[in-house]
C-alpha cells in the first residue's frame, strides 16, 4: 500500500494543475474588463424591434414590465411588445392586454421558453421587424435601453447582451448571492470579453438579435432548454459575436430560496452540458480548420461544468491524500477532514474577496447586502454537487420559477 499515497499525490498534483490553466484563462479575460467597452454612440432612431417575452403564470407581475417599455425613451411606432403566454393557469393573457401588449398565445406544445421563442418568430416575422428583443416577464427595463440597442445596430452589431442588474437584491441571502453572480458576468465575465474583443454570453433576457443573423443562422432554431447559450453557440460558430452594451440595462428578479436557486442552476448546468454535447464537436472541427480565439473562449465556457466537476473531484482527492498521511483511523478522519476544510476556507477567502470586489467596482456597496456577501462562497461550493447530479441524471423539461410579486428595482441608495 505504499505506493497509494504518491499515486493520490500525483492526481491531486495533476488535477490542480488542470484547473489551474483553466482558471487562469478566465482570471486573464476578466481583467480585461479594466478596458471600457466600446462605445456606440448617439444615433437617431431607426430600428424597428419586435419585443418577446414568453410568459407562464406571469399575471401578477408582468404589469411592470410592460409599463417600462411603453415608456421607453424611443418612437413608440418602432417596437412592438408581444407576450406570448404558454402552459397559463392564470390570466396572464388577459392582463398583458389590459396593460397595453399586444398577445399571441402559443397554440402549440412547448416544453421550453426556446421552443415558445422559435413559435413566436416564425410566426410574426413577416412583419419585417429589423431586430428581435427578449425579455422576461418579471423583469423592469431601463427607458433608455431600446434606445441602446439601436444605437449598437447601427453601427454594425448583430447580436448584444445588455446589462443584467437585479430586482431585489437584499431581500434574502440567495437572492443577494444571485445578484452578485449576475453583477460578476456583466463586470468579468462579458466586460471581460468586451475588452478582448471576444464574444459576450446571451444570458436569456435583456438581449438583442437582428433579423439579418437569423436570416444568416436559417431562422430560430434551438433543441436544449438552455436556448440563450444555444443562441450564443450558434452566432459564434457563424464567425459572428455577441457585443456587449452595459448601457441597456435590465433588473431581474432574482429567486429568494435555496430551493428555487438550486432549481434554477440545475437547469443551467443541465442546458450548458446539452449544449456542450451538441455544439462542442462542430466548434472543434471549425478550430482546426481555421483557429480562432473567440471559438477557444467559448469552448472554455462550455466546459465550465466539467471544471465544477473536476473541483469536486480535487476536493475529495485532497481529503484522500491528507487522510493517507494518518498513521491510525483517527488521526486519517482528522487529516482528511482537515485537509477538505482548509481547501473550502481558502475557496470562500477568495470567493468573498471576489464578491467584495465587484460589489465596489459596480458601486452596489448597501449594509443591506451583508447576508448575500457573506453567504456567496456557500453559494458557489453549492454548485459543485449541482454539477454532479446534472451530470448523472440531467433536467430536460423548463419548470418555472413562480413570480408573485410587482415590484420595483431595489437601488443602493434606498
Amino acid at each position: 500500500m505504499d505506493w497509494l499515497f504518491p499515486a493520490a499525490l500525483a492526481l491531486t498534483g495533476t488535477m490542480g494543475v488542470l484547473m489551474s490553466m483553466w482558471g487562469l484563462w478566465y482570471l486573464l479575460s476578466g481583467l480585461a474588463c479594466v478596458r471600457r467597452p466600446q462605445d456606440y454612440g448617439v444615433h437617431p432612431a431607426h430600428t424597428k424591434f419586435g419585443i418577446l417575452i414568453a410568459a407562464r403564470n406571469e399575471e401578477l407581475v408582468i404589469g411592470p414590465l410592460i409599463n417600462s417599455l411603453l415608456t421607453q425613451d424611443y418612437p413608440a411606432e418602432l417596437y412592438d411588445i408581444w407576450v406570448v403566454p404558454n402552459n397559463c393557469a392564470d390570466n396572464t393573457a388577459l392582463a398583458a392586454r389590459n396593460c397595453g401588449a399586444k398577445v399571441l398565445e402559443c397554440t402549440v406544445p412547448v416544453k421550453s421558453k426556446g421552443e415558445v421563442l422559435r413559435f413566436a418568430y416564425n410566426r410574426l416575422r413577416g412583419r419585417r421587424y429589423d431586430a428581435w428583443l427578449v425579455f422576461d416577464a418579471d423583469n423592469v427595463v431601463d427607458r433608455r435601453f431600446l434606445a441602446e440597442m439601436n444605437n449598437a445596430r447601427l453601427t454594425g452589431v448583430q447580436a448584444a447582451q445588455g446589462y443584467r442588474d437585479s430586482k431585489n437584491p437584499y431581500d434574502t441571502a440567495v437572492s443577494g448571492c444571485s445578484s452578485i453572480y449576475y453583477w460578476m458576468m456583466d463586470r468579468f465575465h462579458n466586460g471581460g470579453k468586451a475588452g478582448l474583443g471576444l464574444s459576450a454570453m446571451i444570458g436569456g433576457t435583456g438581449f438583442m438579435v437582428t433579423q439579418k443573423l437569423l436570416d444568416k443562422l436559417g431562422g430560430w432554431y434551438s433543441e436544449t432548454i438552455s436556448e440563450d447559450l444555444e443562441l450564443t453557440a450558434q452566432t459564434v460558430q457563424a464567425g459572428e459575436r455577441v457585443a456587449y452594451v452595459p448601457k441597456a440595462v435590465t433588473y431581474d428578479e432574482q429567486p429568494l430560496t435555496w430551493a428555487q436557486s438550486i432549481k434554477q442552476r440545475r437547469r443551467w448546468t443541465s442546458g450548458t452540458l446539452q449544449v456542450a454535447r451538441r455544439y462542442l464537436p462542430a466548434l472543434g472541427a471549425a478550430q482546426n480548420q481555421r483557429p480562432r480565439l473567440a471559438i477557444f473562449d467559448f469552448e472554455a465556457t462550455l466546459l465550465l461544468p466539467a471544471y465544477q466537476l473536476a473541483a469536486l473531484a480535487g476536493l475529495l482527492c485532497t481529503a484522500l491524500t491528507a487522510a493517507l498521511g494518518g498513521k491510525t483511523l483517527v488521526q486519517a478522519l482528522i487529516l482528511g477532514i482537515g485537509g477538505a476544510l482548509g481547501n473550502i476556507a481558502w475557496a470562500a477567502l477568495t470567493a468573498t474577496a471576489a464578491a467584495g470586489a465587484v460589489i465596489t467596482l459596480e458601486g452596489k456597496w448597501n449594509s443591506r447586502l451583508w447576508k448575500g456577501l457573506a453567504a456567496y462562497w456557500l453559494f458557489l461550493l453549492t454548485w459543485l454537487p449541482i454539477t454532479a447530479v446534472s451530470f448523472w441524471k440531467k433536467t430536460t423539461v423548463w419548470e418555472e420559477i413562480r413570480h408573485t410579486r410587482a415590484m420595483a428595482p431595489q437601488l443602493p441608495g434606498r
